[in-house]
């Protein structure tokens, strides 16, 4: 009944993450109570104007209805909805904010992104499974990531501007996400999630995707005069043996790698 109302009726965009049922839920029911509202103080309308018009009552009453029945109603629907926040909400985003997956563990797909106007740079640790070592001051127009070539670690990295985010499916992906000048703000909506962007800070978040295909990003910030070219990104959903593929093809000794 649930995934009937969620599709036919609020007409909610595909779905193709695991927390993602939580959150479309919480929608569910937040309009549940929405349309019982609605058709509760609409029969409630309608029944005082039948009641108290002026053919019944042509003289003013001053007290008018002493019903404890609008009270209870009101109190019922403060106890709803505490439950809906206390019960539902917050749970969801604590789960979301405080259980991350370990990125030491293979299974883990781990990507920094760097948002920038008016784009997504990212980059992978490549095929030795650890990240090059960053310094802030190492930060250029050339090294978005602050990357220190020196660091062997580093050598078969990958990074690119703006090109289609992989990941693998039922498999967590773990962002680590940045910006380079303005607030951004990251939301793939067929993952149900939306992440802040912020100058000087490095803010992780997760999902799991459960379906294949491709799926656009956007930007949920007013980040500029052309703010509408940060959806050019697209997250790639892929099976394990075809991201294995495309990572042995792009991560390499040398210089960590620049693609489109």
């Amino acid at each position: 009944m649930r995934d009937w109302f969620a599709q036919k009726i609020l007409c909610l965009p595909q779905l193709a993450s695991l927390h993602g049922h939580d959150v479309d839920n919480l929608m569910v029911y937040v309009h549940w109570l929405m349309l019982a509202l609605f058709a509760g103080w609409s029969l409630y309308f309608a029944y005082v104007l039948w009641r108290f018009n002026s053919a019944r009552h042509p003289q003013a009453d001053y007290v008018g209805s002493t019903s404890p029945i609008p009270k209870y109603t009101e109190i019922a629907v403060v106890v709803i909805e505490a439950v809906l926040l206390i019960g539902v909400a917050i749970p969801i985003w604590a789960k979301n904010v405080d259980h991350f997956p370990d990125p030491a563990d293979k299974k883990t797909v781990v990507i920094q992104i760097m948002a920038q106007q008016f784009g997504w740079n990212v980059r992978y640790p490549g095929l030795d499974g650890k990240f090059g070592r960053q310094d802030m001051k190492l930060i250029a127009d050339n090294n978005i990531f602050g990357v220190d070539s020196a660091d062997a670690a580093g050598k078969d990295d990958i990074q690119y501007y703006n090109g289609e985010i992989h990941c693998v499916l039922n498999q967590p992906v773990l962002v680590y996400l940045s910006s380079k000048d303005v607030i951004h703000s990251f939301k793939l909506v067929a993952m149900r999630v939306t992440q802040d962007a912020i100058p000087g800070l490095r803010i992780p978040f997760t999902f799991t995707p459960t379906k294949l295909g491709r799926y656009q990003v956007e930007c949920a910030q007013l980040c500029g005069n052309a703010h509408a070219a940060m959806s050019g990104g697209f997250v790639l959903v892929q099976t394990p043996e075809e991201y294995a593929a495309w990572l042995q093809s792009k991560s390499s000794a040398g210089q960590p790698q620049s693609f489109e």
